[in-house]
């Protein structure tokens, strides 16, 4: 029983990362969802409309844009970091690799074909198409993540635009339409810009301040123009 307990409590402890992000994002998803249906619901009643039940808001698709729309905005931001800092690189940031290191790097760095260790994923020591997928494979699916979360917030701010539309009696548009609407691309621009701006803030402000402990952070003793350590 006892090793029971310990074997739960190192589940807990070595995934605590994961599992406390995946949590508090679940209640955040529930907050927004009890304030989002709220001021719905103010707007419906303005409106002299019958307001929607939880549940009918959750299937809705002014919920599922809100959503949506912040999604490929993160997947969008983490797509065009992890290819950006391939070859771009910022003197003293931990965020970025070392100056000299600018590239995809050779196979010896990366541990891939002849140079993969016994603890290497298996497709890293092959030399075919499976190396070449895997080697690009965290890229490839922040990229489609972002495309499927776009492409999900076109078709529901599709569906919520022309319900707006209907409720102002005028006439509902089509998807290719929506897609080139001002409210589209504002509520998709106003997404990119805060997420780039934060990525950007994150990089320069690592190099003059530190943060005791965290891998984000290079080592609080680390001089300003020491480039990929992180602490």
């Amino acid at each position: 029983m006892t090793g029971s307990r310990e074997r739960h409590r190192g589940f807990w402890a070595e995934n605590s990362l994961t599992l406390a992000f995946g949590i508090a994002f679940l209640v955040v998803l529930a907050f927004q969802a009890i304030t989002g249906r709220a001021e719905f619901n103010e707007q419906m009643t303005v409106e002299g409309l019958q307001p929607l039940g939880f549940a009918e808001y959750l299937t809705s698709s002014d919920f599922a844009v809100d959503v949506t729309e912040n999604w490929q905005s993160e997947f969008l931001q983490f797509f065009l970091y992890i290819f950006g800092t391939v070859y771009l690189v910022q003197r003293g940031s931990p965020e970025s690799k070392k100056v000299h290191q600018a590239g995809i790097e050779s196979e010896r760095e990366q541990r891939m074909g002849d140079h993969a260790g016994p603890d290497s994923p298996r497709w890293a020591g092959t030399k075919d198409w499976r190396q070449t997928l895997y080697a690009r494979s965290l890229g490839t699916v922040m990229g489609t993540l972002f495309v499927l979360c776009w492409l999900a917030q076109s078709i529901t701010g599709t569906a919520a635009y022309n319900d707006q539309q209907l409720r102002q009696l005028e006439d509902p548009v089509s998807w290719a339409a929506y897609i080139v609407t001002p409210d589209f691309w504002n509520r998709t621009l106003q997404n990119w810009q805060s997420e780039l701006l934060a990525v950007a803030a994150m990089v320069v402000l690592s190099i003059y301040l530190r943060q005791r402990g965290s891998p984000e952070s290079k080592p609080v003793g680390a001089a300003h123009t020491t480039t990929g350590v992180e602490g």
